[in-house]
C-alpha cells in the first residue's frame, strides 16, 4: 500500500522504454536507461521515485531497478531517500560548464586525430548507432536519443586505444544533463543536431582533420547552448 501511495504521489512523465531479454542482463540495461532518463531531464533533480514505480514503467519487476539506482547511488547521481526510494541529485550551471569544458579538451583533439588513424571499417561500424541517433530525434524518443547518443560517442572515443579516456569521458557524459531537448523536439530542432553524427562520420571517411575539429567544436556547443535550452 505504502509503495501504491507514492507511486500515486511522483511526477508523472513519458514512459521509460520497457526491457526485455534475459533477467541477467536487466540490471545493467535499466541502469542505462535510467542514466539517459536522467541525462535527457525525464527524471527531475530533486523529485523522489520509488523503485515500483520505475519497475511499472520499465515492464520488470523492482529487484534489478533498486540495484540499479543504489549503482547510481555511487556515482552521485541520485541519493537513497529511506522508506521512500531515490531522490535526483541536482547539478548547478557551474558544473556543467565546467563538464563541458573538460569533455572539449579531451574529446575534440582525440577524435580530430581520428581522421588519421582509425580505419575506415571501424568508423563505419559505428555508422548504424549514427542512425539510431537520428531515428530517435525524429520520433522525439529522447530516451533512446541519449542512449544511442552515448553508444555512438565513447564507441568512437574507444578508436583511440586509450580506455581511461573514455571512462573519464563516460563519467561526465553520465553528470550532464540536457533539458533543452524536450524543446527542441517541440520545435522540430532536434534532427539537424541529430544529423551532425552522419556529417561527422563522414569527415572522419574523408580524412578531413580540419572538418572534423570544426563539427565536434560545433556538436560539443550544443551540450551548453541549444541541448541546455541556452543561448
Amino acid at each position: 500500500m505504502r509503495d501504491m501511495a507514492q507511486q500515486s504521489q511522483e511526477p508523472t512523465g513519458p514512459a521509460l522504454p520497457r526491457l526485455g531479454g534475459r533477467r541477467s542482463s536487466y540490471r545493467e540495461r535499466v541502469a542505462d536507461a535510467l542514466r539517459a532518463a536522467l541525462i535527457a531531464g525525464e527524471l527531475r533533480p530533486g523529485e523522489v521515485y520509488s523503485a515500483p514505480s520505475l519497475a511499472a514503467r520499465f515492464g520488470v519487476s523492482a529487484t534489478p531497478v533498486r540495484e540499479a539506482m543504489l549503482d547510481l547511488a555511487k556515482e552521485g547521481l541520485v541519493d537513497a531517500v529511506p522508506n521512500k526510494g531515490f531522490r535526483v541529485t541536482a547539478v548547478s550551471d557551474r558544473q556543467l560548464d565546467e563538464y563541458k569544458h573538460i569533455r572539449a579538451l579531451i574529446e575534440i583533439p582525440t577524435v580530430a586525430a581520428l581522421a588519421g588513424t582509425a580505419d575506415r571499417a571501424s568508423l563505419e561500424a559505428l555508422r548504424p548507432a549514427a542512425r539510431e541517433i537520428v531515428a530517435a530525434a525524429a520520433a522525439g524518443d529522447l530516451i533512446a536519443y541519449v542512449e544511442a547518443d552515448t553508444r555512438f560517442h565513447l564507441g568512437l572515443l574507444a578508436l583511440a586505444g586509450n580506455a581511461h579516456l573514455v571512462e573519464v569521458v563516460a563519467d561526465l557524459r553520465g553528470r550532464s544533463r540536457l533539458y533543452g531537448l524536450t524543446a527542441l523536439v517541440e520545435a522540430g530542432r532536434l534532427l539537424a543536431s541529430a544529423e551532425e553524427h552522419l556529417e561527422l562520420l563522414d569527415a572522419l571517411l574523408e580524412r578531413d582533420e580540419k572538418a572534423v575539429h570544426e563539427i565536434m567544436t560545433r556538436h560539443l556547443g550544443h551540450v551548453r547552448g541549444l541541448w541546455a535550452a541556452r543561448r
